[in-house]
């Protein structure tokens, strides 16, 4: 056996194995949601999209950065506009520009040294800025009023870097324990006096429901009392109208029985005989002396 045939053996075995090593090196994979920014001895030069990407083996190394939506928290403590201190959470959402990731990378070093040396810190003095414009009690009602300026103060203090700020928000205030019971006890009196003017609306409805129900009643007696007398008033006028008519009809025929007797002597003859009883008379009156005898 030849004295070299170890050698061999330690190469066929040393070779494919570099080989593999180094195609291995040559490939890259970035995740989805990230950048990959390629580095040739240490000096940040071309951004990679996501997916499977060559570079040079031993030469180049491939660091990522994350451009899906981030989501910052700070603890703060500050001061309304009236003074009263106040701690508050406050966090945002922000996202990297794809685009911009590499020269976000060589000046800053990556997503969690921008965070540590630009966006918290701005955080911070932004929303302390923000909430000492409004009083307690609009942080309490209406907290967005604060979250809005909050927004429009982030993107104005980060306009000049690659980056995209997204909803802010008041996670959590905690106010004084004394200003929290005196806006309980104003609360407490708030809603005793909504009360006090409910009960006050309920007796004045009441009373005015009452006021309609007599007036309600004494229109109805009205016209119930006005719908007699009008009738009594339409009997007697018919009544008047009937008497008028039958004594119309009397006075006729007693003008129309006149007439026909001073037209013809005999209907007065004819009007006794239609009224006699047919009994005798029983007394009658003698001659010219002027002297009544009894017929029986």
């Amino acid at each position: 056996m030849s004295d070299n045939a170890p050698i061999k053996a330690i190469f066929g075995v040393a070779i494919p194995v570099f080989l593999a090593v180094l195609g291995f090196s040559s490939f890259t994979v970035v995740p989805e949601g990230h950048v990959g920014i390629k580095k040739m001895f240490g000096r940040a030069d071309a951004q990679l999209d996501p997916g499977l990407n060559f570079k040079m083996p031993f030469i180049q190394t491939v660091e990522t950065v994350e451009v899906r939506q981030r989501r910052n928290v700070e603890e703060l403590t500050g001061a309304t506009s009236e003074q009263l201190p106040i701690r508050a959470t406050v966090s945002v959402n922000w996202t990297a520009n794809k685009e911009s990731a590499l020269s976000l990378y060589v000046k800053y070093g990556g997503i969690p040294q921008f965070e540590e040396r630009i966006l918290d810190p701005k955080l911070r003095s932004v929303s302390k800025a923000a909430i000492a414009k409004f009083t307690a009690e609009d942080l309490i009602k209406n907290r967005n009023l604060a979250v809005n300026e909050i927004q429009t103060m982030m993107v104005e203090a980060l306009s000049d870097f690659p980056i995209v700020i997204d909803s802010p928000q008041i996670e959590n205030i905690d106010l004084p324990p004394r200003y929290l019971e005196a806006v309980e006890a104003k609360m407490t009196a708030y809603e005793a006096a909504k009360r006090a003017e409910f009960e006050l609306t309920k007796q004045k409805t009441e009373a005015q429901k009452a006021v309609n129900t007599a007036e309600a009643e004494r229109d109805a007696e009205k016209a119930r009392a006005d719908g007699l007398a009008y009738k009594r008033i339409k009997e007697a006028e018919a009544e008047a109208k009937a008497i008028e008519g039958i004594g119309k009809a009397e006075a006729e025929a007693i003008r129309q029985m006149a007439e026909a007797i001073r037209n013809n002597p005999h209907v007065a003859d004819y009007m006794r005989a239609k009224s006699w009883d047919g009994k005798l008379p029983t007394t009658m009156m003698g001659g010219e002396s002027g002297m009544l005898f009894q017929m029986k």
